[in-house]
């Protein structure tokens, strides 16, 4: 089920932070989507999505309903949970919010980023119990979701962010156009690449530790490409496919005692 896992206990901090990113071992989905498919946008059987939903928050010590997913769309909108900040953020079961990076200050729920190449970042304050899931593919890096979460985190106080990067398409397996490398390179220069032919590629996690370190955020990059590791969703390898997931959530003192 997991792919990478973490717990970061209270150390004079508001709240411990759990973190992880799922791969596709263990779920109920059917080929092409086999394993722990996650998304229901993708084609696969929503009762067999659900029970794999339905896993990963058992797994978390959380319910179904308190799994926060976005509908993702390659943009810049950053949103924000209910009750992280008084009289914003759609009502818990609400259609999920129409955003490519979800904030939270809530320890009853986890922020979920669905992806199958694209880098899942997960950004965490410990010092103000602050957390947001983002979805950066190259539309994301262009149109800079990243660099939005964290001035939406410093908005509400955060000052001492770190940030996770969960696996994602690495820049020999992403071939694009060279104009798409050169957009790419114009907001981050460290996501211009080569692919493993020889092509014009991009590096979009690169771009994305670039970005985050103009920002002042400290980096830990998880190694491994989505396209070359069969356990994780590829939509460059695959097409039609599933999603896994990055999540984090706020713990509490008491659950993390």
């Amino acid at each position: 089920m997991f792919f990478w896992r973490e717990r970061i206990e209270p150390s004079g901090a508001a709240c411990g932070v759990e973190l992880a990113f799922t791969d596709r071992r263990g779920g109920s989905s059917q080929a092409p989507f086999d394993g722990l498919n996650l998304a229901l946008h993708v084609g696969d059987r929503d009762d067999a999505v659900t029970t794999n939903r339905r896993r990963l928050a058992n797994e978390l010590g959380l319910r179904l309903d308190d799994l926060r997913f976005m509908d993702q769309v390659h943009g810049c909108a950053v949103a924000l949970t209910p009750g992280t900040v008084p009289g914003e953020g759609a009502p818990h079961g609400a259609v999920p919010p129409t955003a490519d990076g979800i904030v939270s200050g809530r320890t009853d729920e986890a922020l979920v980023v669905m992806v199958a190449d694209c880098v899942p970042v997960l950004l965490l304050d410990r010092t103000v119990g602050l957390v947001a899931a983002v979805h950066a593919g190259r539309g994301g890096l262009v149109k800079g979701v990243v660099p939005a979460a964290v001035s939406r985190l410093r908005d509400l106080g955060a000052h001492d962010l770190e940030a996770v990067l969960g696996p994602s398409i690495c820049a020999g397996c992403y071939e694009v156009p060279a104009e798409l490398r050169d957009e790419a390179a114009s907001v981050a220069p460290a996501a211009a690449a080569v692919s493993s032919t020889g092509t014009p590629a991009i590096d979009v996690a690169a771009g994305v530790v670039e970005q985050l370190g103009r920002d002042g955020v400290s980096v830990r990059r998880l190694p491994g490409c989505t396209r070359e590791n069969p356990d994780l969703y590829s939509y460059r390898r695959d097409g039609r496919t599933g999603r896994f997931v990055g999540v984090v959530r706020l713990l509490d003192h008491e659950e993390a005692a």
